[in-house]
């Protein structure tokens, strides 16, 4: 049981601890990760945490530092869901100096022993982890709005033909299959993409003159964007949930439990339902996505090789 737990303090941010939850306050620097910015704090139910990992970080024989990372229950972690990893933007991750690592590995083990106790998350906890709702972010090419039933994309001035012709589309959630987050690689905008159920068949259209596509460019304007497509995946999840408990059937096309979007046949979770390598998941995601892209005519052979080669150096 954690008493009265002081304080541990990270490059991140600072952690506090009490019985029931993990309270974290990101660090607000000029060098810490747009997602930590937009996010400001977070409190983390110990029912949400499946795991606590903790580990020393090695420089040769000699000790660099520490990481405390809490892996969530299934259906509850939607950044690692939407493909934080890709950004290294992970908001459940505190890392430090090595003077701090037996403190921080005795914090990770009273962590691991209280959500050992909690039991299981309650549905619908996923939305007690991301935006307070009205939720409006505004990025370089427009603005996202989402209100926990409908989320609308509008487009600036900077925007394509088509995007400035139309200027705004809204989505009803139990329209949305899933919202897709692609952060920029430097050369290219990002995109917070909207897939709506039965829309398999849409016709390829590049991002700049797709209506469900909002283009973002990097920093700050990626962290929110990651955080959007995260409150509009857990609001999904709830909605989901709740229909479940209803006893109505589940919302079919809905995104795949827990991990990263998948192929059919590819990537299915574990049989215990929890995934033990989220990171690896989303980046074999995100290259099955060029290849869908590349087959599709809209990345030539050497964005596709550029690209796919970036990504499997993180692994």
């Amino acid at each position: 049981m954690i008493v009265h737990m002081d304080q541990l303090a990270g490059k991140q941010g600072t952690w506090s601890f009490d019985d029931g939850k993990v309270v974290i306050q990101y660090a607000a620097g000029w060098l810490a990760p747009a997602l930590h910015k937009a996010l400001v704090r977070s409190e983390v139910p110990m029912e949400a945490i499946a795991g606590v990992e903790f580990r020393a970080r090695m420089g040769g024989a000699k000790k660099k530092g520490w990481e405390l990372r809490l892996r969530l229950h299934e259906r509850t972690d939607p950044y690692s869901f939407v493909g934080a990893a890709l950004s290294r933007d992970e908001p459940f991750l505190l890392t430090g100096d090595a003077k701090k690592e037996l403190v921080a590995e005795y914090y990770a083990d009273q962590i691991r022993f209280a959500a050992e106790q909690a039991g299981r998350p309650a549905p619908g906890t996923a939305t007690r982890l991301v935006a307070a709702l009205p939720l409006h972010i505004q990025v370089h090419e427009g603005t996202a709005a989402f209100d926990g039933s409908s989320l609308s994309l509008q487009w600036a001035g900077n925007a394509s033909g088509p995007k400035r012709a139309r200027q705004r589309m809204e989505y009803p959630l139990e329209s949305i299959e899933k919202v897709e987050w692609v952060p920029s690689d430097g050369w290219e905008y990002g995109l917070l993409r909207v897939v709506e159920r039965g829309g398999g068949d849409r016709k390829a259209v590049k991002p700049a003159k797709d209506l469900a596509c909002l283009l973002f460019d990097e920093g700050a304007e990626q962290g929110r964007a990651l955080l959007m497509a995260a409150t509009v995946t857990a609001y999904l999840w709830a909605a989901e949930d709740g229909g479940r408990a209803a006893g109505e059937p589940p919302m079919v096309d809905g995104p795949p439990a827990g991990g990263a979007p998948s192929a059919a046949g590819e990537g299915a979770p574990p049989p215990e339902g929890e995934d033990p390598d989220p990171q690896s998941r989303v980046i074999y995601a995100r290259i099955r996505e060029l290849g869908r892209l590349h087959a599709e005519g809209l990345l030539t052979d050497e964005e596709f090789g550029a690209k796919k080669a970036e990504l499997l150096d993180r692994l």
